[in-house]
């Protein structure tokens, strides 16, 4: 069993915190905090779908020694910021609590925060190529004050297998298509029928499903609200609100437009990704969306750990010039990314908006391997992917 990313950090924060650990269905929450309570002799686990599970929660009936709790899947509990904020504030001794859950720990933070300064919040991502490639579960290290120096020392096995299967740990571990199949099938049953029905209140199952199929054939690219809803026969509003459902529920993530201090930039629409990559089928699309959840693991890591803003855009200007994705660290624009899954072509925006913007670190990334060389006319590193992702978390 890999030793994630995630683990060391978690096992400092809950010394003063109580952790929020949110993420996809299936990308590793209660197995991480089931490793972390390895290292504590009186640990209680407790399940909100199991009834015997939810009377103890309920009652808050453990052991007063109890040096570690993990709540699991309490957010279905509509009063669960009050439910955990009491189990918080009536602790004994130096008890410990690790909370894992998808959409509703996010939620929470729109509303009026009960738990403020009780809780540190933690997203887990699926397997990247560095984590996936390392076996003791080594992370990044930031300097303060500064963006991240990236060092691309060696090129990671394991991108192929990354492309094919994802990065979630059950396809991914056993790389066997047959168990990949059925499990992406589960997978994508079990969020629109149980998660998003649970904490959506949307009962239009059938038209969840055609949309969350139909956003496969459509990441990569700006999102036409009316386009889609003309296809599944709802209002655009509905789609809007849908995307934010599926968002939620970790489906799909949201890459906004950049357009500050940039003429005639695009303002409105977002391009979306899916958190499997693994079911799109179109190569070129497949291996841009599994780069951007590298890049979307790194902001969210930089944010969750270290506090500071780290910010996923994308380009794109009336007069169509385009750039894949943009890091954007303290509202300051700082590496630039180009995907291709072979190198040609594509430097002019690249460098069009570098320029404009005044970045520096600018970046063709490339499926074939064994590439790595300056284009001088631009300024572009052309990049191996298998070596350019190794350089994050």
């Amino acid at each position: 069993m890999k030793t994630r990313y995630l683990q060391s950090i978690i096992e400092q924060d809950i010394n003063n915190k109580m952790v929020f650990l949110a993420g996809p269905r299936q990308v590793g929450k209660t197995t991480l905090a089931r490793m972390i309570a390895t290292g504590y002799s009186r640990t209680v686990y407790l399940n909100w779908d199991n009834p015997e599970h939810r009377q103890i929660i309920t009652k808050m009936n453990w052991s007063p020694d109890t040096e570690l709790l993990i709540l699991d899947e309490v957010h279905k509990n509509p009063d669960w910021k009050n439910l955990v904020k009491g189990i918080w504030d009536t602790r004994t001794g130096d008890m410990r609590v690790i909370v894992t859950g998808s959409s509703r720990l996010n939620i929470y933070r729109r509303d009026g925060d009960s738990l403020s300064g009780r809780y540190n919040l933690h997203r887990l991502h699926p397997f990247s190529l560095r984590e996936y490639s390392t076996e003791n579960g080594e992370s990044f290290k930031l300097k303060e004050n500064s963006p991240p120096a990236l060092a691309f020392n060696r090129a990671a096995d394991g991108f192929d297998q990354l492309l094919e299967f994802g990065g979630f740990p059950e396809p991914l571990l056993s790389a066997n298509k047959r168990l990949w199949r059925r499990w992406k099938l589960n997978r994508f049953e079990t969020v629109i029928r149980e998660d998003i029905r649970d904490t959506s209140g949307v009962n239009l199952i059938t038209k969840l499903e055609m949309m969350g199929n139909l956003l496969n054939d459509r990441v990569c690219s700006p999102l036409s609200m009316n386009s889609l809803a003309g296809d599944i026969e709802v209002s655009p509003k509905t789609v809007k609100s849908w995307l934010e459902v599926f968002c939620e529920n970790y489906f799909i993530f949201q890459v906004p437009p950049y357009h500050k201090s940039l003429h005639r930039a695009l303002r409105k629409e977002s391009k979306y990704y899916l958190w499997d990559w693994s079911v799109v089928e179109e190569p070129g699309k497949r291996f841009e969306n599994l780069i951007a959840s590298h890049l979307l693991k790194f902001c969210h890591f930089i944010s969750d750990t270290y506090g500071y803003s780290l910010k996923l855009h994308y380009l794109r200007d009336t007069d169509k010039r385009e750039v894949d994705f943009l890091l954007v660290w303290e509202n300051r624009p700082w590496l630039m990314v180009e995907c291709r899954l072979k190198p040609g072509g594509g430097f002019t925006p690249l460098r069009y908006f570098a320029d404009r913007l005044e970045v520096t670190e600018r970046y063709m990334i490339v499926g074939e391997k064994g590439v790595d060389y300056l284009e001088h006319n631009s300024g572009v590193r052309v990049i191996s992917a298998n070596r350019f992702l190794n350089a994050f978390v």
